[in-house]
């Protein structure tokens, strides 16, 4: 498991923020019919949206077959459309917005603890999408790790490590899983290096040179591992991935800047309020972990399990007479920020959270029982990000102008009808 102290503190400077950077250690461990517009959907996830075209062939061990849109050596493979896709559409003029809320995980991989299959469960149940952002090295063995050359550190090193053959084996079944779902697979990058030796330090090139490693851990897994027994990932890797988000939060500038980032759709490596979302000025759809209230402070914190661990323990293994209470704050704090968007400007809220057990997995408990309430609340769409962008970019130019004027907590004055009219 990774260590706090690889982590680094933010200051106050998101309003009166005060958290922690993202982080997270190893983590617990064919065509899709036409669906409603995620304006109208009862939910965007596993509801809604039927395959109708097989996967790729395999082989009775469980290889692919050849011709059946296979990529490279087979680990991949192009299979139409994902399936159980919203369709987005503009909104009715003066129609109130939906509440979008955005689940993603950092470094989404499965280890015994299989938190990623039960998060795929709980996306069911509730009818939700998310983004899983995969650490590249969890589909490399750990008898492999010399295959990754990290920016400014040692051949095969990682501040994550590397898993053992049968967590990247059920990593890698996983994210196939969670794709067939209507999931979105983005990417948390390779070796999570933060703070004074970090990312933060890295030149543009040697974030095409991060990317490019992390696209080919998940392009050729089958050369990697040996692997015979599972099928294809049913998605070409390079349309898939449209966004990530940085280790830390940390190197934001420069990863933009980079050749490779730059053709993507969005980033969610920074911090920020809770508003609609702008662009950065290259095109890509800026999307920042949120400042959001935190119960029985006079701070926000951001709206991340990993930064309520921080504010509460400053260790993954705190006082247990203690973690009732905390687990609490931190369903109300997820709950709060909910809330405030939901009830004033409907700005879609993001959660970013690790698949770990830090304190007990109370924040894994936490956001289950969280999410399970906002479910319960009309107009709820819970969405990946990819979803988000869509909606974002099907709306006319001037109704987002007009969403993006609205500041935190503030519903519009006059209503919906008259801002969106």
């Amino acid at each position: 498991m990774g260590t706090v102290s690889r982590r680094v503190v933010l200051g106050a400077g998101v309003g009166a923020v005060l958290g922690a950077a993202a982080a997270c250690a190893e983590p617990g461990s064919v065509t899709g019919s036409a669906s409603p517009s995620i304006a109208d959907a009862p939910g965007t996830g596993s509801a809604g949206g039927t395959s109708t075209g097989p996967p790729p062939a395999t082989s009775p061990d469980g290889s692919p077959t050849s011709g059946q849109g296979l990529i490279g050596d087979g680990s991949t493979a192009y299979t139409g459309p994902q399936p159980h896709q919203p369709v987005p559409a503009p909104l009715p003029a003066g129609a109130t917005p939906p509440q979008f809320v955005v689940l993603s995980w950092d470094g989404a991989g499965e280890n015994g603890a299989q938190l990623f299959s039960h998060f795929r469960a709980v996306a069911t149940r509730v009818s939700a999408a998310m983004t899983f952002f995969l650490s590249g090295v969890y589909a490399v063995p750990i008898g492999r790790r010399n295959l990754y050359t990290p920016p400014q550190h040692p051949v095969g090193a990682s501040d994550i490590g590397f898993f053992p053959e049968r967590y990247v084996h059920s990593t890698i079944e996983q994210v196939g899983l969670a794709w067939n779902d209507g999931h979105e697979i983005g990417t948390h990058f390779n070796g999570h290096f933060c703070g004074a030796n970090g990312v933060g330090k890295w030149s543009p090139q040697e974030w095409d040179s991060e990317i490019a490693q992390a696209k080919s851990f998940v392009t050729g897994w089958r050369t990697n591992t040996g692997f015979t027994d599972l099928p294809p990932l049913p998605f070409d890797y390079e349309r898939e991935l449209i966004g990530g988000r940085t280790p830390c939060l940390e190197g934001q500038a420069n990863l933009l800047a980079s050749s490779t980032a730059a053709k993507w759709r969005y980033d969610t490596s920074g911090t920020g309020r809770q508003l609609w979302p702008t662009r950065f000025p290259n095109g890509l759809w800026n999307l920042p972990m949120q400042a959001i209230p935190f119960p029985g402070h006079d701070f926000q914190v951001i709206s991340m399990d990993y930064n309520m661990m921080f504010n509460q323990s400053k260790t993954p293994k705190g006082d247990p007479a203690m973690r009732a209470t905390w687990q609490a704050q931190a369903h109300d704090a997820f709950l709060a920020g909910f809330q405030r968007a939901y009830t004033t400007n409907r700005a879609p809220y993001i959660i970013g959270n690790h698949f770990e057990n830090w304190n007990g997995g109370i924040y894994m408990a936490a956001v289950e029982a969280a999410i399970t309430e906002m479910a319960a609340h009309p107009d709820v769409r819970f969405v990946s990000f990819r979803q988000l962008v869509d909606w974002l970019e099907a709306q006319p130019p001037p109704v987002l102008r007009n969403l993006q004027t609205l500041d935190v907590g503030a519903a519009p004055k006059g209503g919906w009808a008259t801002l969106l009219a």
